[in-house]
């Protein structure tokens, strides 16, 4: 390792620590205001609309699609654009969350004052307690004195880092007031690595099943485990409850006179099965530890699909 190495190595472990601060900081700052800000987002009948100008904007787009994809309908609005006609996306029914590290940004002033005007309730985001931003907000966040990581105090980087942790604390906040569970961010979240996690055993599943009764003879079977391509069939009662399974293991130990036998005869009783419901990580699981390659779905007792391990690998979710 070289000398100049060392010394990046040694400037990124700075910058990290003077983060640090900057959030310890923040939490340790956390007031009323901010239980106020949630309260004003869980009241509105619209969307959070969050805006900010240069990096504070970045952090805004950030925030809201982090809020969108956990249950709070949100949409940035940049502040330049909203003084040339996109003050019309903020309604009466919404709720502005504007960040500003200063509180003075001038590109804010026609939103600030939008707010104003149509009695919009606004939730300003910056550093300094009497800036315009903060005076004119009904709810107050006012982000700790904190150094800039940067060195000469002129680059947003600690002072972003705590904005951007503001939000995710806010939409954290409003995740564990509507109890936002994990099959709800599937709802939003569907494409993507997250969203093949939790993918459901319904939504992978086959319906067109390989199914025979007890009574079956083993050749009939035979074919439709060929047909099916599943290499199992699964075996019904009257009722058509699933009683059992055969595989290529049972075919194996039943090879002699296996084609004068009934299914009834070769199958496996009581097999592993899962519910439409479940995860299809679960799933694979089950799979996993049995060592098999297919599960039937069942519902009251009957099979509604067949899921194989195939299934799940071509949807990202092993």
């Amino acid at each position: 390792m070289t000398s100049s190495t060392t010394d990046f190595a040694k400037t990124a472990r700075r910058v990290i620590e003077i983060e640090i601060a900057g959030l310890t900081a923040l939490a340790e700052s956390l007031d009323g205001a901010f239980g106020a800000a949630v309260q004003m987002i869980l009241s509105a009948r619209g969307r959070v609309i969050v805006s900010g100008m240069g990096k504070s904007g970045h952090i805004a787009r950030k925030i809201a699609a982090t809020l969108a994809s956990t249950g709070t309908p949100a949409q940035f609005v940049h502040p330049a654009e909203a003084s040339h006609g996109d003050l019309g996306m903020v309604t009466r029914e919404d709720v502005a969350l504007v960040l500003s590290n200063s509180g003075e940004t001038p590109e804010l002033a026609d939103l600030i004052a939008h707010t104003r005007r149509f009695s919009i309730p606004l939730i300003g985001v910056a550093a300094r307690p009497d800036s315009t931003l903060l005076r004119q907000a009904d709810v107050a966040l006012v982000l700790p004195q904190a150094v800039e990581a940067c060195g000469t105090g002129v680059v947003p980087t600690t002072s972003t880092t705590m904005t951007l942790a503001l939000g995710d604390a806010l939409a954290v906040a409003l995740m564990e007031h509507r109890q936002f569970t994990p099959e709800h961010f599937r709802t939003f979240h569907p494409g993507g690595k997250l969203g093949a996690k939790l993918s459901k055993v319904a939504d992978l599943m086959h319906r067109d099943m390989p199914l025979v009764t007890g009574t079956t003879p083993m050749p009939e079977a035979l074919l439709i485990i060929s047909q099916k391509g599943f290499g199992v069939v699964g075996v019904t009662d009257a009722g058509g409850r699933l009683i059992g399974i055969v595989t290529d293991g049972d075919l194996r130990r039943h090879m002699d006179g296996l084609l004068s036998r009934s299914v009834a005869e070769v199958m496996t009783r009581t097999p592993r099965t899962i519910a439409p419901t479940a995860l299809a990580e679960a799933a694979v699981a089950v799979m996993n530890d049995c060592k098999i390659t297919c599960l039937f779905a069942v519902e009251d007792g009957k099979p509604v699909g067949i899921l194989h391990i195939h299934d799940c690998l071509r949807a990202g979710v092993v």
